[in-house]
């Protein structure tokens, strides 16, 4: 096996040439023989018992030749790859140039490579941490929602509607005064305020009586799904059957009691702002690293190959399948969307990934940063505590290549934070 060529023929590409010798072709054709041999017939032999001899001259020739040069391929490619001493992310476009029994076979193919980075001035960045100031309003929303959520509904029955009940309704959509497909509902549960409606309906439930009938006058939005609906005027004849409210609980201290591990208002109160508050730092820090992020990227400099792109979208998939423990082929029958679509929406969380790790790899070498056995020994053991498995299953399944390099690039944005110029403002 020998790279016969090896030549630069654009930007992360080039077009290597190599070859198998006659002996290689050789054996690799007795063994594509041994692996069929026992479900090839001959007649007059009995099953697996002919000779390559006869099988070839039964069949032809290269009846074994098409196994042999794949198999040549599939179990040397790795380390055709390697012998370029490239960066290669792919091998693309692979053609069988020659194939005899005399030369042996011969191949071309494009390999694709990483791409060579520029980066600078990613020390100092300017970034606005900005965190929210929780106040008596925010805290008393929270309040607001466990009450919300431990209320009981009511029938309303000596006032008419308002924002916040729940209206029972018959509607019947007409347009140009014929009933339309779908327009249609029974004593439907109509939560007011809720925004589930045409823009506009609620808002004319509001202030209607039990029994009352009336029309309400909207016009459905210009993205509508149904063609004959989009900006079309229509009415919907309703009629109001029930008024439902939430009646809240009473904020004293035996709701805290009943609903909480405290026994005061104030302890309460106390206990949410300081996970307000809390919240409220660990969502500005987390929007810092996003606007970091964005700003090393915005410094890089290079042609990345869409391949890179394309394989992050595919991890990003399998990820989410496994996650959601869900087949993607399944989510697209029950959702109706085509894979296309589905691996659309990962291509920009997909190509940032890709362009952070390859700014983050750079900043890594230019700043020689250094991973210690400590440090990857630490990780393995954080792993393992993580997964709740043994440390030695752990290093067989990640090799320390992988460990150490995924540190680099953890040290790497660590450099880049602890150097930036972080200004906290409040909100």
């Amino acid at each position: 096996m020998e790279i016969i060529s090896q030549n630069n023929t654009a930007t992360n590409t080039y077009a290597i040439e190599f070859k198998f010798s006659a002996e290689e072709f050789e054996a690799a054709v007795n063994k594509a023989y041994d692996r069929r041999k026992k479900s090839i017939t001959i007649p007059g032999f009995r099953k697996g018992k002919a000779t390559r001899k006869m099988i070839e001259a039964h069949y032809g020739e290269g009846v074994f030749y098409e196994d042999a040069v794949n198999s040549l391929y599939n179990t040397n490619i790795a380390e055709i790859v390697d012998k370029t001493g490239l960066e290669v992310v792919d091998v693309a476009d692979t053609e069988v140039v020659d194939v005899s029994k005399e030369e042996g076979v011969s191949f071309k193919a494009n390999i694709i490579t990483k791409p060579e980075i520029k980066i600078s001035d990613y020390k100092g960045l300017e970034i606005k941490k900005t965190v929210k100031t929780v106040n008596d309003d925010a805290v008393n929303a929270e309040i607001d929602k466990m009450r919300s959520r431990n209320g009981r509904i009511i029938t309303v029955e000596d006032r008419a509607t308002q924002m916040g009940d729940t209206a029972v309704i018959d509607f019947d959509g007409y347009l140009d005064g014929v009933a339309f497909d779908g327009g249609k509902g029974e004593k439907f549960p109509l939560e007011l305020g809720s925004n589930t409606f045409i823009p506009g309906f609620e808002e004319q439930v509001v202030g209607k009586n039990l029994g009352e009938e009336f029309d309400v006058n909207v016009t459905f939005p210009e993205d509508y799904q149904a063609e004959n609906l989009k900006g079309k005027a229509v009415v919907f004849k309703c009629k109001l059957h029930e008024i439902k409210s939430k009646e809240l609980p009473e904020l004293d201290d035996e709701f805290v009691k009943d609903v909480s591990e405290f026994d005061t208002v104030d302890d309460l109160k106390k206990d949410i702002k300081e996970k307000l508050v809390k919240n409220a730092e660990e969502a500005a820090s987390q929007q810092v690293d996003n606007d970091l992020v964005d700003a090393i990227v915005a410094k890089m400099e290079a042609e990345v190959p869409e391949v890179m792109y394309e394989r992050r979208v595919n991890d990003i998939a399998r990820e989410w399948s496994q996650r959601n423990r869900i087949k993607i082929e399944d989510y697209l029958k029950y959702t109706g969307l085509t894979m296309d679509n589905f691996l659309a929406s990962f291509k920009e969380i997909a190509k940032k990934q890709v362009d952070l790790r390859l700014c983050l790899e750079k900043i890594s070498e230019i700043e020689n940063v250094e991973v210690t056995d400590e440090d990857v020994e630490k990780e393995y053991a954080e792993m393992a505590e993580q997964y709740k498995m043994d440390v030695d299953k752990v290093k067989s399944a990640i090799p320390v290549d992988a460990i150490k390099s995924d540190l680099k690039i953890e040290k790497a944005l660590d450099l880049v934070r602890d150097n930036a110029k972080i200004e906290e403002v409040t909100e």
